[in-house]
């Protein structure tokens, strides 16, 4: 991906205000990185590492990290490896698709990725040369949120910009891959990563559904 100077930013705010909101975007385009990091290739030691020390919390959000850290200090990377494998690898091997086409029209490469690619031009968002994979992938498409939140394009993205890509691309599908993904048969350590996955698609639904 490449920076964007066509994204819209917030109005200014008081001091303690944008701290405050600073806090909170900081929270969510971690969130959003983490489940990218974690959706988008196999965990290596090095990532689980990282994993096995976050920090729990009292939210419902800080028990799935909390959980996902556990998991983390227990399993090889092998295992990881297996696990992944057998619940993503190919393009209907796995035991989910993790794809915004599959899961809105039941096949690849369809007009939900169409519409995707279309938004992203008008984002200024290029795809990277290097990545084979579609665009619409889960963990694409929230790697795309966290940047957009986080100002990876150049500028943080105002809310309505959040809102319009989340209901279009993510809203609309993500929180039932993370349903399968936290009941899928062959999920371990990927059964938190669901958990979390879903709860937090909730909560930024909600949230989204309060932004006129």
């Amino acid at each position: 991906m490449i920076e964007s100077g066509n994204i819209s930013t917030a109005e200014p705010f008081s001091e303690d205000v944008v701290h405050a909101a600073s806090a909170g975007e900081t929270a969510r385009a971690g969130t959003y990185r983490l489940l990218a990091l974690l959706l988008g290739d196999t965990p290596g030691k090095e990532v689980l590492d990282i994993v096995a020390n976050l920090p729990p919390g009292d939210t419902q959000i800080g028990h799935n990290i909390g959980e996902l850290a556990a998991r983390a200090r227990t399993i090889t990377p092998a295992a990881v490896a297996r696990e992944y494998h057998d619940l993503f690898v190919g393009l209907g091997e796995g035991e989910l698709i993790p794809y915004g086409s599959y899961y809105l029209s039941g096949f690849l490469h369809e007009k939900p990725l169409a519409r995707l690619r279309t938004d992203l031009r008008k984002l200024g968002i290029e795809r990277d040369s290097r990545v084979s994979e579609p665009e619409d992938g889960i963990a694409s498409v929230c790697e795309i949120m966290s940047g957009l939140i986080a100002g990876d394009f150049g500028i943080p993205a105002n809310l309505s910009v959040q809102k319009d890509f989340f209901v279009k691309h993510l809203g609309s599908w993500g929180p039932q891959f993370f349903i399968d993904l936290e009941s899928a048969e062959t999920a371990n350590f990927y059964r938190p990563v669901g958990a979390l996955g879903g709860i937090f698609f909730r909560l930024e639904t909600e949230a989204f559904s309060l932004e006129s």
